[in-house]
């Protein structure tokens, strides 16, 4: 296992010509947890993305796990995953039978299945189709199945987002067991994980990775 889980060196990612991702050089340890904040815009989202492959970048290069970030995409794929807002779940499917299904994709014992549901407490809707799922539970079906696999990489894009207290709290305990296991984890979140569960924070600001500890405040256009 190489000493960094993620290492980026000048990473820029554009859309249309601009950068989302601008000129981002970062190093994340082995087994440490993350939490990545800044305002929205600031290119969040978009750096998780760039690191679970989900996206490439425009220019610099990187590895995750050790696999290189552009010619070993199925590697880390294959030890990575990213909660963000497409939860990547079948709407036909029921929980039990979307969980089965990450199981046949990624060789987990189906017996896992009960136990995973339980924990985020969507055991009483197992039998149900995702299509009528609200956000918040999707949301927990989509930890279950994190809890499932156990990647060596757990990227969480505003994992508080549409969860109710309960919920909150089973986000929560993957940051313990993920801490315990050993797992690295990073964090995008407006919100504030508890404290003693993060190693660091790392701020962006406008794509790039602040400067001093500090966030420049987004602008907001004057009424007409």
């Amino acid at each position: 296992m190489p000493r960094a889980a993620v290492r980026l060196s000048r990473v820029t990612r554009l859309f249309d010509g601009r950068a989302a991702v601008n000129q981002v050089s970062l190093e994340i340890a082995v087994g440490e947890t993350v939490w990545l904040r800044g305002w929205n815009g600031s290119g969040k989202s978009t750096l998780l993305r760039l690191i679970a492959t989900a996206i490439s970048p425009t220019f610099g290069d990187g590895s995750v796990l050790g696999f290189d970030l552009q010619k070993q995409r199925n590697a880390i794929r294959a030890r990575t995953d990213l909660l963000g807002h497409e939860t990547r779940m079948y709407d036909d499917l029921t929980a039990s039978e979307n969980l089965r299904f990450a199981c046949s994709l990624y060789d987990l014992d189906v017996r896992s299945v009960e136990s995973a549901l339980e924990r985020v407490g969507l055991d009483g809707v197992a039998a149900v189709r995702l299509g009528s799922f609200s956000q918040g539970m999707r949301q927990r079906l989509a930890l279950a199945r994190c809890l499932m696999r156990t990647p060596t990489l757990i990227l969480l894009d505003e994992p508080y987002a549409g969860l109710d207290v309960d919920a909150r709290v089973v986000v929560d305990d993957l940051l313990t067991a993920a801490h315990a296991g050993g797992q690295t984890v990073v964090l995008a979140s407006h919100e504030a994980p508890p404290a003693h569960l993060i190693a660091r924070e790392v701020l962006m600001d406008g794509g790039r990775l602040a400067e001093g500890g500090h966030l420049t405040a987004p602008t907001v256009a004057a009424p007409s």
